[in-house]
């Protein structure tokens, strides 16, 4: 009879600790931290800027995406991993791997195709930095035979500059660093990239220019992994409370882009 008690007690208690552990199970966090952290693909650049992160003289990491990924940890109650990455390409390839689980980054159509995008939080002019003695002021004098053109790697920038010059060349490079060298020592005659990037890259590169004009707006905008609806959700919440309550202008203003708007589309 004690024998049959105890079996009975043990069962109720094992059932009770079951139910506990469904109750308790978290569907969002199973799908947005699967591994208990929340990991944040971010890219690294000197410059940093909306999209792009920078990496700090103690090793760490700075950028709105680094703020803007703490705060969506804080807010789901699990810590927080940057996933470093040279450019938004090699974080776009990876998107299939499970080796992060959000990310801030230019969307285009084929983009759109391997990840689930949330809100746009800044449009960015696309132009042209030219190197230093240069006479091209205009996208015509720029777009002749034997002019080489960088670009970063697999980027929605370098697919639109392929798009728009009909016969400078563009190339590309997997790095940031690598192409200001490139420029620096005059071995391309420009480089694509967002207008406010080019325009920090004039100013440690002497007689360099950005040209007036744009050939491509690009969105920066939240992204989850495809087939992750609740996480889509929570970020797109998130991305909503973070414009409305404050947290994305002290973002912009904490990494140097204090008075530029907040565009959202």
């Amino acid at each position: 009879m004690l024998h049959r008690g105890l079996l009975l007690m043990c069962g109720v208690v094992a059932g009770v600790s079951m139910m506990t552990a469904i109750a308790s199970a978290d569907p969002l966090r199973d799908e947005i931290a699967p591994t208990g952290k929340l990991r944040v693909a971010i890219a690294i650049s000197p410059a940093g800027g909306a999209f792009w992160s920078t990496k700090k003289d103690d090793g760490s990491n700075a950028g709105v995406p680094v703020d803007l990924g703490k705060a969506m940890a804080a807010k789901l109650g699990v810590p927080v991993e940057y996933i470093v990455h040279q450019n938004s390409g090699q974080i776009t390839d990876a998107a299939s791997s499970g080796k992060w689980d959000v990310t801030f980054l230019p969307q285009d159509p084929e983009r759109m195709t391997k990840m689930s995008f949330g809100p746009t939080y800044e449009v960015a002019d696309a132009t042209y930095i030219v190197k230093a003695g240069s006479s091209v002021t205009n996208f015509q004098q720029l777009d002749r035979p034997g002019v080489k053109v960088a670009a970063v790697n697999n980027t929605t920038t370098m697919r639109g500059a392929i798009a728009h010059l009909k016969n400078a060349k563009v190339t590309g490079y997997q790095t940031y660093a690598e192409i200001f060298e490139l420029l620096k020592n005059g071995e391309i005659d420009a480089f694509a990239l967002s207008r406010d990037q080019l325009e920090a890259m004039s100013k440690l590169i002497p007689g360099t220019h950005v040209l007036g004009e744009t050939f491509k707006k690009t969105t920066t905008a939240v992204a989850v992994p495809l087939h992750h609806p609740l996480a889509l959700a929570f970020v797109t919440t998130f991305m909503a409370d973070a414009t409305s309550g404050g947290l994305m202008r002290r973002a912009y203003d904490d990494n140097g882009l204090k008075g530029k708007p907040i565009r959202t589309r």
